[in-house]
């Protein structure tokens, strides 16, 4: 297909340019529902929905369990992993042993 871009007037290049832009938007729509429905038919497959796939979150790791609460504030808790929350770092300060915390 050649076109002659040169000869034709500012009106036909701007009918052109309209007429172009409305058949990607056409291609675009063919291509992304070929795109879903090859996705929809993967994932049939492998025995789950499109909607499953894209809701789904990865695993994430479990959080470890408590062994420490504050007996000052019971909301506060330390599973002893990491590093050491102010109310345990304050307790040590003033000699007080851990295990006193323990749940």
């Amino acid at each position: 297909m050649d076109i002659d871009l040169d000869s034709m007037s500012r009106a036909e290049l701007t009918k052109l340019k309209a007429d172009v832009e409305k058949a990607l938007d056409r291609v675009g729509a063919r291509e992304f529902q070929a795109a879903r429905e090859a996705a929809e038919k993967a994932a049939r497959e492998h025995g789950f929905s499109l909607i499953e796939l894209a809701n789904a979150s990865p695993k994430t790791k479990a959080k470890a369990a408590a062994k420490y609460r504050n007996p000052d504030d019971a909301d506060q808790t330390w599973s002893g992993r990491g590093r050491k929350p102010q109310w345990v770092k304050d307790a040590e300060d003033k000699g007080v042993d851990i295990a006193t915390f323990a749940i």
